[in-house]
């Protein structure tokens, strides 16, 4: 499932080619994906400017004056900008064709496992981050808000171990598991430690981590996961310098240790016994 970094490598690609240009018209080609698409979207739409896209999460918000346009990519799903005579493949599923200074451009959406989704916030529904999928969400690790001192405020009554409190998003959002793998081993913090056991100075390094971690990943195109595919039909390569995930069973590049796997919340978790204590 494509994590936080490559949600914001697609916001960064697209968002040059949609901002500030006229929406001409959306085109479906399914009735929906994990949920129906909007009714009606090419009507609400049409004619109307694209403000800006930003994310939330592991969402990509398109804004307009009269509401958000949500975006989730699901397990396999990636969007493309494209000229719009380009030919429809299989599992192209959504476009929103805008006009621009070159002419007209598709955003096409690709989802051959079709648990994306395409979803319209009204303004007159209230604020956006008050929707159904976005109100629970935690703090941004890479905005202001996010600290070690929140993790350990938030952490006290929290006896789940840290991978899975990390994932759950309610405290931090985006942090998937890939990457809640790595941090963990950077921070030096076994993944099965109780979240409420860990101190101050531990969850520090483990915010850092977090931070370091994901910042590196988006410089570096995100991850070459099953299905990710940047907007340029690029894939990412951050996935050359994990220390950990996907590792099981081959030295440590650190400390020379077997890297263990074993299975939280039915994920898969990479980690070092020597390393993260």
């Amino acid at each position: 499932m494509p994590e936080l970094p490559e949600v914001e490598v697609t916001r960064r690609g697209v968002a040059p080619h949609i901002d500030g240009r006229i929406v001409d018209s959306v085109l479906t080609r399914r009735e929906g994906l994990r949920w129906p698409f909007p009714p009606g979207l090419s009507d609400l739409l049409a004619g109307q400017r694209i403000l800006h896209t930003g994310r939330r999460g592991k969402y990509l918000l398109i804004a307009f004056d009269h509401g958000t346009l949500i975006i989730h990519l699901g397990m396999s799903g990636h969007l493309r900008v494209l000229p719009p005579d380009t030919e429809v493949k299989k599992h192209d599923h959504f476009d929103l064709v805008v006009e621009g200074d070159a002419g007209r451009q598709v955003l096409r959406m690709n989802d051959p496992r079709r648990f994306g989704a395409v979803l319209w916030h009204p303004g007159d529904d209230g604020e956006l981050d008050q929707h159904i999928l976005l109100r629970g969400l935690g703090v941004e690790p890479l905005e202001a808000g996010f600290s070690g001192e929140l993790l350990y405020r938030e952490t006290r009554k929290r006896s789940a171990p840290i991978k899975q409190v990390l994932l759950a998003g309610d405290i931090v959002v985006g942090v998937g598991n890939i990457y809640a793998c790595e941090s963990l081993f950077r921070a030096g913090i076994n993944p099965k430690t109780p979240a409420a056991r860990i101190g101050r100075e531990r969850y520090n390094r483990l915010a850092e981590a977090i931070r370091l971690i994901l910042s590196e990943a988006i410089v570096q195109g995100g991850s070459t996961l099953r299905d990710f595919i940047a907007v340029n039909g690029q894939s990412g390569y951050f996935q050359q310098t994990y220390f950990v995930y996907d590792r099981a069973g081959v030295p440590c590049r650190n400390c020379g240790a077997e890297i263990r796997q074993i299975k939280q919340g039915q994920r898969s978790t990479f980690y070092c016994v020597n390393c993260q204590k």
